[in-house]
């Protein structure tokens, strides 16, 4: 669990700086210039990253169960996660309708997924991990509400229409190969 912690207060400590540091990252940006900035960012992210797999992976051998299972919740969060797949896309298909009302979609789906992984599992490390990430989402998500937002592209219903097909499209891909073939668990059974 300290892997995971460690990993943890890395990659979402970086990631809040723009929400709650403001300031400080500004100066370590004038301080260490773009470019060094961005190079401290990405070392720190990547072994934050790499420690929150290695910690999860390691807390998964002798899980500490926080409660029973409750039957439906994976059908329940697999529905959720299509939720999340379809905002995830909106964040890079361009023109829908999705991001020009939401603003921050990217923010949105990780706290979908996270609320939807909370609510399918039940041991320490999973309230951890996805905790976490439902944490710093909210954080984030009413951070950049306060920001001055950019004039978004206003949405068309072909944008759209792409933003939902892709999401299904990912979701489809998560569900039912790659959640199972990387992490080496069915979330809709087989």
């Amino acid at each position: 669990m300290t892997w995971l912690a460690l990993g943890l207060a890395l990659f979402l400590g970086i990631h809040l700086t723009r929400a709650l540091a403001p300031r400080w990252r500004e100066a370590q940006m004038a301080r260490l210039g773009d470019k060094g900035w961005k190079g401290l960012y990405t070392g720190v992210s990547i072994v934050g990253f790499g420690l929150i797999l290695w910690g999860f992976s390691q807390a998964r051998l002798q899980p500490v169960v926080l409660w029973p299972h409750i039957n439906g919740m994976n059908h329940a969060a697999a529905a959720l996660m299509l939720i999340a797949m379809i905002l995830m896309a909106a964040a890079y298909v361009p023109r829908n309708h999705f991001k020009a009302k939401l603003q921050h979609p990217m923010t949105l789906s990780v706290k979908v997924w996270a609320f939807a992984h909370l609510i399918a599992n039940n041991t320490l490390a999973d309230v951890m991990l996805f905790g976490s990430f439902l944490v710093w989402s909210i954080l984030v998500f009413r951070a950049a509400r306060r920001r001055p937002a950019p004039a978004a592209a206003p949405g068309t219903v072909a944008g759209t229409l792409a933003t939902v097909v892709a999401g299904f499209a990912l979701w489809a891909f998560f569900a039912f190969w790659a959640h199972a073939a990387w992490l080496g668990i069915a979330p809709l059974g087989r």
